[in-house]
């Protein structure tokens, strides 16, 4: 049994025939080569996997391909524009915001989002919002001061979600 999937994701069309019971994750990996979600737990309990669903921070391990269709879809690939880093990635960078990386694409993600809610959010709102984001390398820190910086150049007239 298959079912066509069609959505955009990170400002392209895709459309694929596909098995109704493939993850998210599953789907952006298997079948667009988008490695930049990574699957960390299969449980939605690390956030390695969050993906901005039409500008909403989704963990993509734990939402069926279909419940996208006609969606937007935003990963950590659609955010750089003509090869410059979103200003969030940046911030990432520049405050040493990662150490192996491996949960980076969904911190960024999530951060996004966060800003989008929160433009002005405080250190204690940033941890708060990030709970569902799992680090095993750093102490937060640099994150935090990582989201800060990202928000802080958003808020001068830069794109919030990239891909869109």
């Amino acid at each position: 049994m298959s079912a066509t999937l069609s959505l955009t994701v990170n400002g392209k069309a895709a459309s694929a025939s596909i098995d109704p019971r493939t993850l998210l994750v599953e789907f952006l990996r298997n079948n667009l080569g988008l490695t930049g979600v990574h699957v960390g737990c299969d449980t939605a309990q690390c956030g390695s996997c969050t993906v901005l669903l039409d500008g909403r921070a989704v963990k993509s391990c734990n939402l069926l391909a279909m419940q996208a269709a006609g969606a937007k879809v935003v990963t950590i690939e659609g955010l750089a524009t003509d090869g410059a880093l979103h200003p969030m990635q940046a911030a990432f960078r520049e405050c040493h915001g990662l150490q192996c990386g491996f949960c980076t694409p969904g911190m960024v993600m999530s951060a996004l989002d966060l800003c989008a809610r929160h433009p002005h959010a405080d250190e204690a709102t940033i941890r708060a919002e990030l709970e569902g984001n799992l680090c095993r390398c750093t102490g937060y820190h640099n994150i935090v001061k990582a989201v800060k910086q990202g928000a802080a150049a958003m808020g001068q007239g830069e794109a919030r979600h990239g891909g869109e």
